[in-house]
């Protein structure tokens, strides 16, 4: 059963986020039109290459680094409850940098995640403005054109797009929305079926979520049995249940070209060899 505007009911918890987050943007709309928006970008800096990053890493990048990482902010999230509440994102993005991760997700979805638009533009600030420096992933629940101008006017350089919530023709409108601006999305599949409509939309970068979001069960078999069928001249990422090294190591192994971690480092206190586990160094 479709939901309006190309969205796809789908019977899990995104239903539920998409019907608190539709009324949040119907009033960030009225508080910023689209038209300011657009006057904001033009005076923001330009977007990295964020493709170029989650293959060759930023200028930080240790050299001994065997995947590249992104980095999450998150301080909550529906399946997991309260993770770390007072995480202070620009302090967490700034170390996040210095140990060399290749981009760093910010969720900005306010009621379920407890993030907001203005982390994605505190951390913005605390980035060196370089080529090659970390790449910015706006985390969300999109469907909107408005939501990819939100994203670009604070900073990212890339954002989110769950091929569960959308119909297809929608997803490739996005994805052509994003480029138009300067922004490669990453794509979220699942399974077989949603990799077929990530392809067929145009998506580059296809992101692997190792979590069902119909009852949160992780299993990184799924990025194991998906990966092999991407074809090639696609960047990969594989995101959820990578928590220690061997997670790490078998996320390598499979073929993926990135891992998104987000839990296993807001949970702890941060340090440069913990970060850089992640990246496949062994410490």
């Amino acid at each position: 059963m479709n939901l309006s505007h190309g969205l796809r009911r789908t019977q899990t918890i995104l239903d539920r986020i998409v019907q608190v987050r539709s009324q949040k943007l119907a009033c960030d709309k009225k508080i910023r039109s689209e038209n300011q928006l657009l006057d904001q970008i033009k005076n923001t800096l330009e977007p990295c290459d964020f493709a170029n990053v989650l293959l060759n890493g930023t200028y930080l990048t240790p050299k001994d680094s065997r995947i590249h990482l992104i980095a999450e902010i998150k301080r909550a999230s529906p399946s997991k409850g309260d993770l770390n509440l007072s995480l202070d994102a620009p302090k967490q993005a700034s170390q996040y940098c210095s140990a060399g991760v290749a981009a760093i997700s910010i969720l900005t979805e306010p009621d379920f995640f407890k993030g907001s638009i203005e982390d994605l533009s505190n951390v913005r600030q605390v980035i060196p403005d370089k080529h090659d420096r970390p790449g910015l992933l706006r985390k969300e629940f999109i469907w909107d054109s408005y939501q990819i101008i939100e994203a670009r006017a604070f900073g990212a350089d890339s954002l989110l797009l769950i091929v569960m919530l959308l119909e297809p023709l929608l997803l490739k409108e996005l994805i052509q929305i994003s480029r138009s601006i300067g922004m490669e999305p990453l794509v979220e599949i699942h399974d077989e079926t949603e990799l077929e409509i990530a392809i067929n939309a145009g998506a580059r970068i296809i992101g692997i979520n190792n979590r069902d979001l119909r009852n949160f069960k992780e299993d990184l078999t799924i990025a194991e049995r998906l990966i092999p069928l991407i074809p090639p001249n696609h960047i990969i990422v594989a995101e959820s249940a990578i928590r220690e090294f061997n997670d790490v190591e078998r996320m390598i192994i499979a073929g993926a070209d990135a891992i998104l971690v987000g839990e296993a480092l807001v949970k702890k206190e941060l340090s440069t060899k913990i970060v850089q586990t992640f990246m496949g160094i062994e410490v």
